[in-house]
C-alpha cells in the first residue's frame, strides 16, 4: 500500500476528488432549481452503474438488507440537499454538513463500538465544534430569502444522514467479497427512488427546468461520479485515514468557491472557519 505522505500523485488525485465534490455541489447550488439538479446528478451516477449490473450477480439476502437501508437513507439525504441549498449559501452549509458528518461517525463509533478517541482527536472535536459554531452564526440568505436558522438546521440533518449512510455503506461493502459489486448496486439503488419521486412530482412540468439546468447538472453528475471513483481508487492504494483527512479539504474548496465564484457574503469569516474546520478534521482522522 502506498504511503500517502510520500506519494505526490496520490495526494494530487485525492485533492482533485475533494475539489470535484465541492464543485458539483457548487453547480447544484448556483444553477437554477436544486431539485432538478439533484435529480440529474443522481441519474448520472445511476446510469454510470448500469453496465456493471450486468457483470455482477444479484445481491444476496444479507447484502440486500444493507443496500435497501442505504437507498432509503440516500433518498432522504437527497431531499435534504435540495432543501439545504434552497435555504443556505454554499460557503456556510456545505462545511457544516461535511464537517459534522465525520464527527457523527466518530461519536457513533465511540457509543456503539467503544472506540474512544485519543486526546489529539478530542482536541480536533473541540476545534471542529468551534469552527462550525462560527459558520452557523455567519449570516447570509438563501435562494428563498430565508434566515439562516433553517439552513443551518437542515445542514445538521444532512450531516447526520451522511454519517448514517457512511456507516451503512461501510457495513454493506464488508458483506461482499468484491467491493465494486456493492458499489455498483449502491449507485443504482441510491439513484432510482429519487428519480421515480422526481418524475412523479414534476412530470412534464419539470421539462423547462430540465432543459435549462440539465447540462450544468449533468456536468455536476460527471464530477460526482469521477470524484467518487478517484476516492475509491485512492483508498485501495493508500491508508484510509490519510485519504479521508485529505478529502475533507473539500470544506475549504467550498468556502473559497462560495466566496470568490458565487460572491457569497462573509467570505473571510467562512474561509478562516473552514481552515480551522479542516485542521480539526485532520486531527480527528489522524490523531488516533
Amino acid at each position: 500500500m502506498t504511503q500517502l505522505a510520500t506519494d505526490g500523485f496520490t495526494i494530487a488525485l485525492v485533492l482533485l476528488a475533494a475539489l470535484l465534490h465541492a464543485s458539483w455541489n457548487a453547480l447544484v447550488k448556483s444553477g437554477g432549481d436544486p431539485f432538478v439538479n439533484i435529480a440529474v446528478v443522481t441519474a448520472t451516477g445511476g446510469i454510470a452503474s448500469l453496465p456493471f449490473l450486468f457483470v455482477y450477480p444479484l445481491p444476496s439476502g444479507e447484502t440486500w438488507k444493507w443496500l435497501c437501508c442505504s437507498a432509503v437513507i440516500h433518498f432522504v439525504y437527497q431531499l435534504g440537499l435540495v432543501r439545504m441549498y434552497r435555504l443556505g449559501e454554499l460557503s456556510q452549509v456545505y462545511p457544516i454538513a461535511r464537517g459534522l458528518a465525520p464527527l457523527g461517525v466518530a461519536a457513533l463509533g465511540a457509543f456503539f463500538a467503544a472506540e474512544w478517541l485519543a486526546w489529539p482527536q478530542s482536541l480536533g472535536l473541540v476545534v471542529c465544534a468551534t469552527a462550525i459554531a462560527v459558520l452557523g452564526r455567519s449570516g447570509g440568505t438563501g435562494l428563498d430569502g430565508a434566515s439562516q436558522g433553517g439552513a443551518v438546521r437542515t445542514a445538521v440533518v444532512v450531516a447526520a444522514l451522511i454519517s448514517l449512510y457512511t456507516l451503512t455503506d461501510g457495513r454493506g461493502v464488508r458483506s461482499v467479497a468484491e467491493p465494486e459489486y456493492f458499489i455498483a448496486w449502491s449507485f443504482f439503488l441510491g439513484a432510482a427512488p429519487f428519480l421515480v419521486f422526481a418524475i412523479a412530482k414534476r412530470g412534464r412540468a419539470g421539462l423547462p427546468a430540465l432543459r435549462r439546468d440539465g447540462p450544468r447538472a449533468f456536468l455536476g453528475g460527471l464530477m460526482a461520479t469521477l470524484g467518487y471513483g478517484i476516492a475509491l481508487w485512492a483508498m485501495s492504494h493508500a491508508p484510509l485515514a490519510a485519504v479521508s483527512s485529505l478529502r475533507e479539504s473539500s470544506v475549504l474548496f467550498a468556502a473559497l468557491i462560495g466566496a470568490f465564484v458565487l460572491g457569497e457574503s462573509f467570505g473571510r469569516v467562512r474561509i478562516l472557519s473552514a481552515i480551522a474546520l479542516l485542521f480539526g478534521l485532520v486531527l480527528v482522522q489522524l490523531g488516533g
